[in-house]
């Protein structure tokens, strides 16, 4: 068995795992093990799991998938087949036993939220008040399984806040939705104390709930396997570098393009 480290811009797929008709990255994935010669048509390889299923618009980091794997396939031969976009870039040898769903300690996600109006203080405090053993059955959509044990910090990059969250598994939507109530009580349009309702036992329902941030600003950072030594391709990971730095300055000349659209807008 072998699990591989993959990075994805989540912008052009619709989330993670494979649907019918639409492009995913879990698509692309066993798209490209199927050019290979890894797999048969729609099948999956024996051992087959991921890490987790990011939403449409997620990108990732250190999505990780694993599977019985041939000798010869490494990150490089990987991309050989995937899109520029999906990038593999590291990986490890792992038992036969070994599952990339239920064997992961921990996951950690990133997101950048701009906050151009927010008090980083009343951020930070309310990231401490959600941080911790909570039923988050009032920010997730999922009816079961929502206790989680949490641990979320802040860091200002001005004018972003850099919100990193971890915790063994995440109920779907579960951090977009902290992203939200924390935007809301750090720009002042939700008091504190509806942190604590929210967090109650009961059930929040219509206007007073707390809707999911865009999903846009959130990358799937790590994944970690106690026991797991993930090895660097070098190949490959210059592969991926080279990506997203392209990406980087594309996206970054769109914002000016976008900045000087809308300054010519407001001109009288």
């Amino acid at each position: 068995m072998r699990a591989f480290r993959i990075a994805y811009d989540g912008g052009p797929y619709r989330g993670f795992q494979r649907q019918p008709d639409v492009p995913t990255v879990e698509g692309a994935i066993l798209d490209a093990l199927a050019a290979l010669g890894v797999i048969d048509g729609h099948d999956v390889p024996e051992g087959y799991a991921a890490a987790g299923r990011t939403d449409a618009g997620v990108s990732a980091l250190a999505q990780t998938v694993a599977f019985a794997a041939p000798e010869w396939l490494t990150p490089a031969a990987f991309n050989s087949e995937l899109p520029a976009d999906v990038r593999a870039w590291a990986s490890a040898e792992v038992d036969d036993e070994f599952h990339a769903t239920h064997d992961a300690a921990s996951r950690t996600y990133t997101y950048w939220l701009y906050a151009e109006r927010a008090d980083p203080e009343r951020a930070r405090d309310a990231l401490d008040a959600v941080s911790g053993h909570h039923d988050f059955h009032n920010l997730t959509s999922d009816d079961e399984n929502t206790v989680r044990d949490l641990t979320a910090s802040l860091r200002v990059d001005e004018p972003f806040f850099v919100l990193t969250l971890r915790a063994g598994g995440f109920c779907r939507q579960l951090v977009r939705r902290v992203v939200s109530l924390v935007r809301e009580v750090s720009v002042g349009d939700a008091s504190p104390t509806k942190i604590d309702r929210v967090l109650d036992a009961e059930p929040i329902d219509g206007p007073e709930g707390v809707a999911p941030a865009p999903a846009e600003p959130l990358v799937l950072a790590d994944v970690a396997y106690p026991g797991a030594t993930f090895d660097r391709d070098a190949d490959a990971a210059a592969s991926a570098r080279e990506v997203f730095r392209a990406k980087r300055i594309e996206r970054a000349a769109g914002a000016r393009v976008a900045g000087r659209i809308a300054e010519g807008a407001g001109e009288d």
